[in-house]
C-alpha cells in the first residue's frame, strides 16, 4: 500500500499561525496539517511544541510585540491568523497596541493578502471594555490597511474556567456579573474551526466579522449547575462587589491599570450591552460546556474530589 505524501504546489496557501501553544492556536496548527497545509507557526518559545510537531510545521522564533521580527517572519505568507498573546505587564493596552502595530506593519511590508484575527464579543463597543478595548484597537488598525480581514467576535472561553481552579475545589465561584444574564461561551476548538474556515475558504473578500458564540448563551447560575453536574462536585456562583474583585486582583500582584483592564472586560458589558452580531446558525458551534468540563475540568478535580 502507498504511503500518503503532501505535495506542496502554488495552489496551497502559505499560512502563518500565531500563539500556536495558545488555546486557540493549538487547534489551528492541527486542523490545517490535518487539511494538508504546513504552517509556518511564530512562537516566542518554539521549543514548546511537541516534537512531532516540530517536524510538521515551520517554527520560527518571534516576540509579537517586535515589529521588525514579525515583519521578517512573515515574508511569503499570503495568509495570516493572529491573536494577541497574553499582555503580561503593568499596562496591558499599552502591550496590544504594540501588537497591533506589529501585524499592521507585516501586513504593509508584506503585502499578505488575508487575515484571520482572533477578537471578541463587545469589541464593538471600541471603548469601555477594559482589555477588549485594545482588540477593538486591533481591529479599526488591520480595516485601515485594507487588507481582506476576518475578525472573530468570539464568545467567553471555556478555558477561563481553568483559571479559576482554586475557585472550583472550594466550591465558590465569584464575578461581578448579574447572575441571571445570558451571555455566549464557547470552545476554544471550536474558534480554531471557524478560523480555519475562514483561512482556507476562497469565498469571501473584504472586511468580515464573524460572531463565534458557543451552542447556547448561558447565565452564571447555569454555568455552576452545569460545572457541577459536569465534576461531580458541589459548585455555587455569588455576584460580589466591583472593589471586591479589585482587591482580589490585587492581592495577586497585578498593578491598578491591569486591574482595570481585567475587571473592565465585564463591567464594560455588563449594562445593556448586546453583541452586535445575533445568534444565528452561522454563529452557533456545536461542543457544550458540560462535555467540555467533563473532558478538561472533572480530571483536573477529581483527585481532591469530597
Amino acid at each position: 500500500m502507498r504511503s500518503e505524501t503532501t505535495v506542496p504546489d502554488q495552489a496551497t496557501p502559505r499560512i502563518a499561525v500565531t500563539t500556536p501553544t495558545g488555546n486557540v492556536g493549538r487547534h489551528v496548527v492541527a486542523a490545517l496539517l490535518r487539511a494538508g497545509v504546513r504552517p509556518r507557526v511564530l512562537s516566542r518559545d518554539p521549543d514548546r511544541l511537541a516534537p512531532d510537531l516540530r517536524e510538521a510545521v515551520d517554527a520560527v522564533r518571534v516576540d509579537q510585540y517586535d515589529a521588525d521580527a514579525v515583519a521578517a517572519a512573515t515574508v511569503g505568507v499570503d495568509a495570516l491568523f493572529w491573536v494577541v498573546p497574553t499582555p503580561g505587564g503593568p499596562d496591558p493596552l499599552a502591550a496590544y497596541a504594540r501588537a497591533t502595530a506589529s501585524v499592521v506593519r507585516a501586513v504593509t511590508d508584506n503585502r499578505i493578502g488575508r487575515v484571520v484575527f482572533q477578537s471578541s464579543v463587545g469589541a464593538e463597543k471600541r471603548r469601555g471594555a477594559g482589555e477588549i478595548d485594545g482588540l477593538a484597537h486591533a481591529e479599526l488598525a488591520l480595516d485601515a490597511t485594507g487588507v481582506d480581514v476576518t475578525h472573530l467576535r468570539c464568545g467567553y472561553f471555556f478555558s477561563n474556567l481553568e483559571l479559576q481552579l482554586d475557585a472550583l475545589r472550594a466550591g465558590a465561584l465569584q464575578v461581578v456579573l448579574p447572575l441571571d444574564a445570558p451571555m455566549p461561551w464557547v470552545a476554544p476548538r471550536d474558534i480554531a474551526e471557524v478560523a480555519v474556515a475562514r483561512l482556507l475558504s476562497p469565498g469571501w473578500s473584504g472586511r468580515c466579522v464573524r460572531a463565534v458564540h458557543g451552542p447556547a448563551d448561558l447565565t452564571w447560575r447555569q454555568v455552576a449547575d452545569i460545572l457541577g453536574a459536569a465534576t461531580g462536585r458541589p459548585i455555587g456562583v455569588e455576584r460580589i462587589t466591583d472593589d471586591a474583585m479589585r482587591a482580589q486582583l490585587r492581592r495577586v500582584g497585578m498593578a491598578d491599570a491591569a486591574v482595570e483592564a481585567v475587571l473592565g472586560m465585564s463591567t464594560g458589558l455588563r449594562e445593556d450591552f448586546v453583541p452586535e452580531q445575533p445568534r444565528t446558525v452561522h454563529t452557533t458551534t456545536p461542543t457544550t460546556l458540560a462535555a467540555w468540563a467533563y473532558d478538561h475540568l472533572r480530571p483536573r478535580l477529581a483527585d481532591d474530589a469530597p
